[in-house]
């Protein structure tokens, strides 16, 4: 626990992306009636999943951290929540028994509610309005009382998110998740790909792995792991208020750290990882495991110092480094950020967000992100980490479990005239999921090579 801080420590810090309420009033009233809610989650919970992160930091585990860009109020469905939590559980398996690695299973759910934007307005026509900053904070249609912030939004964002982690846990502890269905978690809409058809001849494997097992006398009742998995919940922690409402102090365990309970994990986005700001502030309190994202600005003794603000007992499974560079930047931006932490000997987990680097605007007007230039930056971020002797330690990808046309190529050939089919984010294009599971198959591939080739990994701060 990090001496001398309190959740609203903050507060006087340079805070970005922050909105302004024209009711302040208002909005304290709806942060002190936070205060009095039931914390989402626990911190036994965010401790186990710091663990298995350990796991992770020295290249015994992955890490697959996925779902929505941004949450919405208007597509709030059970069956949304099912759809996605079922295409991850299908990159989990491609990777677990591709790869013979325990994969720790990250949902962008139940809180993924802000967004930071590149300016505070957008014009359309003559018009300028306050940008749409997620549902927690305004609405999505291009109108003046749309835009204004609305702090009865947070009760909403709440509200959802806890009845989005219930079915979560009920989807992970009730039986859905059960090897045993792996055959049918396919998404009707998926079949025909060349993804499906790999995904089907890896579930009739497991299968007949399973039926050898039981004959064994290994079965579901004995492991239970077989029938049941572990998935944690995480999103960006942008609006300062809102976590602070839902900071905890653990006063069960021994710890008497406080956590916050809006998310398992929470990160810092590039936009908001000033060493003096608000954010790293509010993180560093916090015992939750920290992610904090990584761009091509990125310079590596500003890492180190951000580092060791997040994380100054150096304990593996606290901080994971999640790298968003650009296809075209990877190869030369991320080689000495990798190299000074190893050389520093800072204990973290290496994930690669492929996405926000990829970002474009088709000819039809369209925000998109080529396929490719995803999977290039993938490879790009293991052929680093080859090249360093340290570990590529998981993926963070945007993606959906519904049928859309917002990511151009694919095994499903869509391209710019196709994007409007089907285009349904709420800010930033997703992986549909025969997208998501052709690039689980690429990283299982690039996981079992190394596995395989390789001798073993440097661990940042191992002894030689």
């Amino acid at each position: 626990m990090a001496s001398n801080w309190q959740p609203g420590g903050w507060r006087g810090l340079p805070a970005q992306q922050q909105p302004e309420y024209p009711d302040a009033a208002a909005l304290d009233a709806v942060i002190d009636k936070l205060r009095t809610f039931p914390p989402p989650v626990f911190a036994g919970e965010a401790m186990a999943m710091r663990r298995k992160l350990a796991d992770v930091c020295e290249g015994r585990a992955f890490l697959l951290q996925g779902g929505d860009c941004a949450e919405s109020f208007a597509e709030f469905h059970p069956d949304n929540i099912r759809d996605t939590f079922r295409v991850l559980m299908q990159m989990s398996v491609v990777l677990t028994y591709g790869a013979s690695v325990p994969v720790i299973k990250v949902g962008r759910m139940a809180g993924q509610f802000a967004k930071p934007r590149s300016a505070p307005t957008e014009a359309q026509g003559d018009v300028e309005l306050p940008s749409y900053r997620g549902d927690i904070i305004n609405g999505i249609d291009f109108e003046p009382a749309a835009r204004v912030p609305d702090p009865a939004r947070l009760l909403q964002a709440y509200s959802q998110a806890a009845a989005t982690l219930n079915l979560l846990r009920a989807f992970a502890q009730g039986g859905y998740a059960d090897l045993h269905a792996v055959q049918r978690w396919n998404l009707s809409f998926v079949e025909g790909t060349e993804a499906a058809a790999r995904y089907r001849e890896t579930a009739e494997r497991i299968a007949d792995a399973l039926k050898f097992m039981e004959a064994c006398g290994i079965t579901g009742d004995a492991v239970q792991e077989v029938r049941h998995t572990d998935f944690y919940t995480s999103h960006e922690a942008l609006h300062l208020p809102f976590e602070e409402a839902l900071a905890r102090q653990d006063t069960i365990t021994q710890n008497g750290g406080w956590f916050a309970t809006s998310a398992h994990m929470i990160w810092i986005g590039d936009r908001t990882r000033q060493l003096d700001g608000a954010h790293v502030e509010f993180a560093r309190g916090v015992d939750n495991p920290i992610g904090m994202k990584c761009g091509p600005s990125l310079a590596p003794d500003e890492l180190i110092r951000l580092i060791d603000r997040l994380n100054p007992g150096n304990e593996p499974g606290r901080l994971t480094l999640i790298c968003r560079m650009g296809a075209d930047k990877v190869l030369e931006h991320l080689p000495p950020l990798v190299r000074k932490v190893a050389a520093e000997g800072r204990k973290v987990v290496w994930s690669c967000d492929p996405m926000h680097g990829n970002t474009l605007k088709s000819g039809n007007g369209y925000k998109t992100r080529p396929f490719d230039r995803i999977l290039a930056e993938v490879r790009g971020f293991f052929a680093v980490h080859q090249g360093e002797g340290t570990y590529a330690g998981g993926i963070h990808v945007e993606m959906t479990g519904k049928d859309v046309t917002e990511c151009i190529g694919g095994a499903q050939l869509i391209d710019e005239s196709r994007l409007g089919t089907r285009y349904h984010t709420h800010c930033d294009p997703r992986l549909n999921a025969s997208q998501s599971l052709e690039l689980s198959f690429l990283i299982a591939e690039m996981l079992k090579q190394r596995r395989v080739a390789e001798p073993p990994l440097k661990v940042a701060g191992a002894a030689e």
